[in-house]
């Protein structure tokens, strides 16, 4: 059985529920984009609340362990009621906690997630010990072992290890996959060159591959004929700008429109599963590492692949929490073969 260690963050998640809270669309010339808001100055009721463990580091190992793979977490917590929550969560998955950091001097991160009537998401996050992560204390010994690692976002101070630790991964002939966070891309294309070079997988969503490549998406750009469906140019010339090694797979991910992948040789396309909607929250962790995971299962077939990913992420979106509704293999098989209606597009 593969060894996956994961690194990234780690939060106690309170979702609220409102009734009251408006989505407001805004548009320019180039690009549209839609706030949350609430009436201003009022105290207003909440119509459901809970409260999970999630953060990258957490959602995805859970989700290789539920997968069936040795799997093995790094993230960094405070000494606190939320990491004893945290520490708490784990007993019931089998993930290896003895590469975590735990320190008394910071607070465990937390999270408020304000959920919208359309189950779509506002998140504000005190990052916390995520942000804190340091070189000297992560395990490079475990990492050594390792069949792959996976990078969730890794934010603030705690981005300056994602160098090297890929570096230190690909000098040891261990497989990186990598979902970039906002710190990393806001340094620059040359920055995350550095990091994307000894990447395997590369997973973003569409917004960070705009501010990626520093390519938009036009709406009054044509698109070209992809059988039966279509995919946008400027969305090719993302995957085709990230790509910068001939052994890497390069996916972007486009919310309810579906996802696109890239080798070199063929584009890919897979429309999201269908699903009832409750929380948007942990899809895209959920989507990743389940497409990473499944490459091994899979043989390489990367449409089929990417199919697992919409599969298991439309499971968790159907759910509260980022772990609540992950799927097995056996499980995602058996969705797969109830709906053969279901598949991806290549060309």
């Amino acid at each position: 059985m593969a060894k996956i260690i994961t690194i990234g963050s780690a939060t106690m998640d309170v979702f609220v529920e409102c009734d009251e809270a408006n989505i407001v669309s805004v548009c320019t010339k180039d690009q549209s984009k839609d706030f949350m808001s609430y009436p201003y100055g009022s105290k207003i009721d909440i119509s459901g609340f809970s409260s999970k463990v999630g953060g990258g580091g957490v959602n995805t190992a859970c989700n290789f362990a539920n997968l069936g793979y040795e799997t093995s977490a790094i993230f960094k917590i405070g000494n606190d009621v939320y990491s004893e929550g945290i520490l708490k969560f784990f007993k019931k998955h089998n993930v290896n906690l003895k590469h975590i950091i735990q320190k008394e001097e910071t607070s465990t991160g937390f999270s408020i997630i304000l959920v919208s009537f359309q189950g779509d998401r506002t998140v504000l996050a005190h990052r916390g010990a995520n942000s804190e992560i340091k070189t000297e204390e992560i395990d490079f010994d475990a990492i050594k072992e390792a069949d792959f690692i996976y990078v969730a976002p890794l934010n603030g101070n705690s981005n300056s290890v994602i160098e090297p630790l890929v570096d230190f991964a690909h000098k040891h002939e261990v497989k990186i996959c990598f979902n970039a966070g906002t710190t990393s891309l806001k340094k620059g294309h040359k920055h995350l060159d550095k990091i994307l070079k000894n990447a395997h997988v590369v997973v973003m969503n569409k917004e960070e591959a705009i501010m990626a490549t520093g390519i938009q998406v036009r709406p009054d750009t044509k698109t070209e004929k992809f059988s039966r469906e279509l995919i946008h140019e400027d969305i090719k010339k993302m995957l085709k700008t990230l790509k910068v090694q001939d052994y890497q797979v390069i996916v972007i991910t486009d919310g309810n429109k579906g996802a696109y992948a890239y080798n070199g040789h063929k584009y890919y396309f897979c429309p999201i599963f269908p699903s009832k909607v409750v929380s948007t929250l942990g899809a895209g962790d959920a989507f990743a590492s389940t497409f990473c995971g499944a490459l091994k299962r899979t043989k390489a077939n990367i449409g089929l692949s990417l199919m697992y990913g919409s599969v298991n992420s439309a499971s968790v979106v159907s759910e509260f929490g980022a772990t609540e509704g992950l799927l097995n293999f056996d499980e995602i098989e058996k969705k797969l073969n109830e709906n053969p209606e279901y598949t991806y597009l290549e060309g």
